[in-house]
This record gives C-alpha cells, structure tokens and sequence, in this order.
C-alpha cells in the first residue's frame, strides 16, 4: 500500500511541474509578483535564445526582469545587462547590472496606469564590446 501512495504522489508531482503554469517570481524588496503578457526572448527564439525578457506586475508597480540563461554563460561567459520598463514611450526603472550577472531586475516602477513593456538589453563581450542586443515585450495596457 505504500508503494501505491509514493507512485501516487511522484505522479502528481510530476503533473504539476509539467501543467505550463508559470512559477511565481520574487521582485527585489517585494516578493511574489504575477507575469503580464508573453516572454520575449534576446538573441533567438524560445528555443535557442541567449536570455528570457519578462515584464512582471507586484507591490503597485510594473517590474522589468532579464534572466540569462545557463547555455549562453557556459558558451560565452562574458556579457552585460541593462533592463527597463518603458512606459508610454519613456525609459523608467532603469538598472544596469555588473558583468555577468544572470537574474536582473528593473527597479519597481509606478507605471500600472500607463502603457508598458519590458525592455532587455545584452552586450556580449566575446563577438563584439559595443552592439546590445535589446529586446521588447509586448505592450500591455
């Protein structure tokens, strides 16, 4: 009998990680926001990009969030981000992190009321000093 209840609760676990629900994230002095709209991704698509753009809602305010996936560092370990809610056409919350830092984050912006998108934007090190890659969320209003 319990075997029958171990196999029951890995078979449940194993439903749960693979249902697409997307895991709650944690803004810096914030804690659990909710994803608004589609991830955008720089550098390729869903498959092969470089890293994932997110645009984030929690606490009162919009959050901008760049995560650099693990293949990209293993393959060129030398990189840069900048993130940023664009709101209305202007720049806001803008963040540009330390060289190779994976998980970044725009600062909380007070932007619920406008029109916003998550901007990412990567510079890689290795093929060129100069080119960000930059990348845009859809707009939610």
């Amino acid at each position: 009998m319990r075997f029958v209840s171990v196999a029951a609760v890995a078979a449940l676990a194993l439903t749960g990680l693979s249902s697409g629900v997307a895991h709650a994230e944690s803004a810096p002095g914030c804690g659990p926001v909710t994803q608004i709209g589609k991830t955008a991704y720089i550098g390729g698509n869903a498959s092969s990009a470089w890293a994932s753009v997110k645009q984030f809602k929690g606490c009162n305010k919009n959050w901008a969030y760049v995560y650099v996936w693990d293949s990209f560092v293993d393959r060129v370990g030398d990189f840069q981000v900048k993130v940023y809610v664009e709101a209305d056409g202007q720049k806001a919350g803008l963040r540009t992190y330390p060289r190779n830092r994976q998980e970044n984050w725009s600062e909380g912006t007070n932007t619920l009321s406008q029109c916003t998108r998550a901007i990412g934007q990567m510079v890689d090190f290795v093929s060129s000093e100069t080119y960000w890659h930059t990348t845009k969320t859809e707009e939610r209003c």
